[in-house]
């Protein structure tokens, strides 16, 4: 267990934004964690867990005790009749593992590729894109709870996964560190391609029949066209969830704007495109202090250079009311603020 003081996490946010923790432990191991339940000092200190920090929004210094997941480890656990289960450390790079599986001859992750962050905090927010969403491949996962030290194992159906969502933002919030995740990529693969613009690039590249590589590679383009690398320009990814809404609140919707872009669920409920709706309130490339939204896709907010966590959350105010005046849609965000 590393115990640090006084450390910037600055370079520990996708946002780049700024905030001191005054206290960090750098987590490599289950052990790792019953050594900090157990530590006399910081076992009663409230605890904040910290992954790649992809989906946070830090508008204060931490007074909690910061605990970095950094567990590490990428391995096949075995071959089943209808699937193969591989898992990984909480502290791999989602991406990075995602190419892994496919060096390993072991697709079904492809459309998740380039999602920023690591792989611990993919069950929490049941990352999702391009028509899929982790709880779709999901396993189980390995943790430790922070209140008794004890080793835990929890399926999907505990997970109770929702749209961007999971027990661990609502009961076990903050209770349990994810350690490892494993997640089941079934046989024989089927590419997943009903999204507009997989489907132009394959009449672009005369392909009917992908590879799971080319889907990759494909996801890749599109990604890096529309989204901005945090590592150039700071940010979180999308911003805001997709609303969903009833039938007949899409249908009020569309009576006003009927351009809306809108997608059906299997549930019945319709999905409505945010950043559809933020561009239609005029706010793709407008910026409020050093925070703004990003030129080619309104669903993401960025930093400018130099902006702190309370510009963000001005402007997503703004947004949301815009929206909300014009739609009477609340959009949520979908990062964590801090």
């Amino acid at each position: 267990m590393q115990i640090e003081s006084g450390v910037s996490l600055k370079p520990y946010n996708t946002f780049g934004l700024p905030a001191v923790a005054q206290t960090l432990v750098r987590i490599t191991d289950d052990a790792g964690v019953r050594q900090v339940v157990d530590h006399p000092d910081l076992g009663t200190t409230p605890k904040f867990i910290l992954g790649g920090g992809s989906n946070i929004v830090l508008t204060r210094d931490m007074p909690q005790v910061v605990l970095k997941v950094e567990v590490r480890g990428l391995r096949v656990v075995e071959e089943r009749a209808d699937a193969w289960i591989v898992e990984a450390g909480a502290g791999e790079t989602w991406h990075d593992f995602v190419a892994w599986t496919l060096d390993q001859g072991l697709p079904g992750l492809e459309n998740l590729a380039l999602i920023p962050g690591t792989v611990g905090a993919s069950p929490v927010q049941n990352i999702g894109a391009y028509g899929i969403e982790v709880k779709d491949r999901f396993e189980s996962l390995d943790g430790v709870d922070l209140l008794t030290g004890r080793s835990v194992t929890l399926n999907g159906e505990f997970c109770a996964f929702g749209y961007r969502d999971s027990v661990f933002k609502h009961s076990l919030a903050g209770r349990v560190v994810i350690t490892r995740v494993r997640f089941r990529l079934p046989k024989p693969w089927q590419p997943v391609l009903g999204y507009l613009e997989l489907e132009r690039k394959m009449a672009e590249h005369g392909v009917t029949r992908p590879e799971p590589r080319q889907v990759f590679d494909w996801i890749c383009a599109i990604r890096r066209a529309k989204l901005p690398d945090p590592a150039v320009v700071g940010n979180a990814g999308s911003f805001f969830k997709n609303p969903v809404v009833t039938p007949e609140q899409c249908r009020d919707i569309i009576g006003r704007d009927p351009e809306i872009v809108h997608y059906p669920m299997p549930d019945g409920t319709m999905k409505l495109a945010a950043g559809w709706m933020i561009d239609a309130c005029g706010w793709k490339g407008k910026s409020v202090g050093k925070a703004g939204v990003y030129e080619k896709q309104a669903l993401v907010l960025v930093n400018r250079g130099g902006a702190i966590g309370s510009e963000v959350m001005l402007l997503a105010k703004a947004i949301q009311e815009s929206v909300y005046g014009r739609f009477g849609i609340r959009l949520e965000p979908e990062p964590v603020v801090v």
